[in-house]
């Protein structure tokens, strides 16, 4: 496992479960994922020979975060079976190249404009409408990199604080709702599908997932079918999410992520298989795992802002049976950093909510 964060941790204790050693590689020795590993490499992504001892000693290597360089990849994939491949992820870890490709094979997105430099502001902001959001095409996520721009002189200033890096103009839309699909893509083509997730946000970090989506039977389908055609085209191999926006009752294409999804946590509780088991197997050329929801869930994010006054109360949380909690093993909580989430299952959808959001407040 490339990565040490609490999607690797996820991964990890998955394939343990499963009869498989893992080794994961991360430079940081309090990595979450690193503390489940059979063997913890500390190292950064591109130091040549811990990607060797890793190709070396493993049968197979994936990531749990997109922005592992693609030359490491295309490192490993000399040594042992690389999944997703290089090819994919530098596509799809760079906003321009994203867009760009979403764009070249007509799938729907949010007006947008690439920019290289300060002098692409003014038609870009002419191609997008004000406001717009501009945003780092490398290494943003969670709402960092990113800034809200009315105004030329605006969009000037904050591409200067971005340090004049390529960015993506994205104008707004009128926006419904935000959904999204994860799916795992096997060597044959084979795509299996999880139901459909919707997402609420808050400050440009996932607060509550809702599955299944409130949403028509019909666009959900189209949701699934249009994920599974961006990993057919994309010749994906692997767990994916794909992130859409819902506007004027038609889909728009809001993000690729290709790995294990924050959206798809939910399946930890509520599916057969969930999407770690998933990611497992399709590294290994296992047959891809049973997606049916046996459950309505909602998902919540624990972020670090809750870790005050003597850490949340778990009491409250843990004494609802239908309740599971999922923590990360994090050693400091900070603003914004996802620390844990927990997963409130009812055969009643609105119930499920309902308890969702008072465990939420009362944390």
């Amino acid at each position: 496992m490339l990565g040490g964060g609490q999607l690797g941790r996820m991964f990890t204790l998955a394939a343990r479960t499963m009869g498989y050693k893992v080794m994961v590689l991360d430079p940081d020795a309090a990595s979450p994922a690193g503390q489940m590993a059979d063997v913890h490499v500390r190292a950064d992504y591109t130091d040549l020979a811990a990607l060797r001892t890793l190709g070396a000693a493993c049968a197979a290597v994936t990531t749990e975060f997109e922005n592992v360089p693609a030359a490491s990849l295309i490192e490993l994939a000399n040594h042992c079976r690389v999944s997703p491949g290089a090819d994919a992820v530098a596509i799809v870890q760079d906003r321009s190249h994203e867009k760009a490709w979403l764009a070249d094979n007509g799938f729907a997105t949010a007006p947008f404009a690439l920019v290289n430099s300060e002098v692409d502001l003014d038609a870009a902001l002419a191609a997008t409408g004000t406001p717009a959001l501009l945003k780092v095409s490398r290494f943003g996520y969670d709402g960092k990199g990113q800034a809200r721009v009315a105004t030329l002189s605006e969009a000037r200033a904050a591409f200067r604080e971005f340090g004049g890096q390529p960015c993506v103009l994205e104008g707004f839309v009128q926006l419904e709702l935000e959904i999204s699909v994860v799916l795992a893509r096997d060597d044959a083509g084979h795509c299996a599908l999880f139901p459909v997730a919707e997402n609420r946000h808050d400050n440009g970090i996932l607060d509550i997932s809702i599955v299944p989506a409130r949403v028509p039977d019909s666009l959900a389908h189209e949701a699934r079918g249009m994920a599974c055609t961006v990993a057919d085209k994309l010749g994906y191999v692997g767990v994916m999410a794909v992130e859409f926006f819902v506007a004027g009752g038609q889909l728009m294409i809001n993000e690729i992520a290709p790995r294990p999804h924050n959206s798809g946590h939910y399946t930890l509780d509520a599916c057969v298989t969930d999407q770690f088991e998933q990611q497992v197997r399709v590294l290994c050329g296992l047959p891809l795992g049973d997606t049916r929801l046996l459950s309505p869930v909602v998902m919540v994010n624990l972020l670090g802002d809750r870790w005050h006054n003597g850490g949340p109360h778990w009491a409250a949380l843990l004494s609802h049976p239908a309740l599971k909690l999922h923590l990360y093993g994090k050693e400091a909580a900070r603003p914004g950093r996802k620390m844990g989430h927990f997963n409130v299952l009812d055969a009643d959808p609105e119930a499920a909510l309902q308890l969702a959001e008072k465990m939420r407040n009362a944390l």
